[in-house]
């Protein structure tokens, strides 16, 4: 990307791997506004480099652990040299409101800002999901460079930003993923694993992990509530009755069927089915490991069970 009169002081990093159905369209989407774009891929099979290449991209790769990891290496080897780094999915877009938004704000940003909030919509099946509790997800997305790293988690990693306040700006920003319902319980089955890592490594800390979400943030308030409720008192209830009772919450109190049909598939795939996956798989696991006391002995048996590179 080439910086010009209409670009902000940006630099966007995006993560791949065989995501030429939405690569160009994220590069196209934020076109307009970064001065530098780098996409880390973890040796895509497809023609996902090729595609960021031909759109101006900086593409490095990286063998891939998990997403916090990933990211990490990409804030420490990506040849950064803008204000300003945002973080971007390859399914995500940044429509033209915020675009224009982010092009024209960012720059008159006062010093003592360090993060800027974005508001993700989710699309599923064509169809924005906006009850259930799903808008707006606020994220912590835009950071100053020098002030934000991404926490050390497995699962639900957030960017961490440190010595100022953030900022929310309002507009398009969209979670649009192209792929079939076969893609998506594929991707919330690996997730789910993941997940039940995080959910033991919480309980028997096995693992190095950070999750210092920033109490000058609105998207690291909104996350830190969640996982204050996930973590004290989700995790502690039977996954038989926690997955439904959350679901019929999403359901009903968070008045998810007003989302159509669309919307009860994907609440019932990912406020039931994938919550009620991850609680049989954390079941499993803790299974596997009971009476095991050495820690790098019951690192080595998830390692086994899950193929993930399970290390202190």
């Amino acid at each position: 990307m080439t910086a010009g009169r209409a670009m902000a002081d940006l630099a966007v990093v995006i993560l791949t791997y065989n995501e030429e159905h939405h690569i160009r369209r994220a590069l196209d989407s934020v076109a307009g506004i970064a001065s530098q774009v780098f996409v880390i891929d973890s040796f895509s099979t497809d023609n996902t480099i090729e595609l960021a290449r031909q759109s101006g991209a900086v593409v490095l790769t990286n063998t891939f652990v998990n997403q916090a990891k990933q990211f990490q290496w990409a804030l420490d080897n990506a040849p950064i040299t803008v204000s300003w780094i945002m973080r971007l999915d390859a399914d995500e877009v940044i429509e033209p409101d915020l675009a224009a938004r982010i092009r024209d704000e960012l720059p008159r940003l006062g010093d003592d800002v360090v993060g800027v909030n974005l508001k993700r919509k989710h699309i599923f099946l064509g169809r924005w999901i906006r009850h259930g509790g799903r808008y707006p997800l606020i994220l912590l997305r835009i950071w100053r460079r020098g002030h934000g790293r991404v926490e050390d988690r497995w699962m639900d990693e957030h960017v961490v930003v440190w010595g100022g306040r953030t900022v929310t700006f309002d507009g398009g920003f969209a979670d649009h993923n192209l792929n079939d319902l076969t893609y998506f319980t594929d991707k919330h089955n690996k997730y789910a694993t993941r997940e039940a890592i995080e959910v033991i490594n919480y309980r028997r800390g096995l693992l190095a992990s950070s999750a210092e979400t920033s109490a000058s943030s609105a998207g690291s308030l909104q996350a830190s509530f969640k996982r204050f409720i996930k973590e004290k008192l989700y995790n502690r209830v039977p996954y038989q009755i926690s997955a439904p009772t959350y679901f019929l919450y999403r359901l009903i109190v968070q008045l998810g069927f007003l989302d159509g049909k669309e919307g009860l598939v994907y609440h019932a795939l990912q406020g039931l089915w994938y919550r009620f996956l991850v609680g049989a798989k954390i079941d499993e696991l803790e299974r596997a490991i009971a009476g095991l006391k050495d820690p790098a002995e019951i690192r080595a048996t998830l390692r086994r069970l899950t193929g993930l590179a399970i290390e202190p």
